[in-house]
């Protein structure tokens, strides 16, 4: 039988972590800040976990993950 495919797009947007939670990146950081606030964008910073919802089927996306 053949390998499985990992869809491209979901492994460049999710990572698993060790223990197995899905980290990704925040949304609305791209573009048109100037009307964001400075702590509006300053919680915008770095990864947060994925919801536990939707972590079974990102980790279908990625079988060798």
């Amino acid at each position: 039988m053949s390998k499985m495919k990992t869809k491209k797009s979901a492994s460049k947007r999710f990572r698993v972590r060790p223990g197995g939670t899905v980290k990704r990146g925040q949304a609305y950081k791209r573009h048109i800040l100037t009307k964001k606030t400075t702590k509006n964008k300053r919680h915008l910073r770095g990864a947060v976990d994925v919801h536990e919802a939707d972590t079974r089927s990102i980790r279908a996306m990625m079988p060798y993950a």
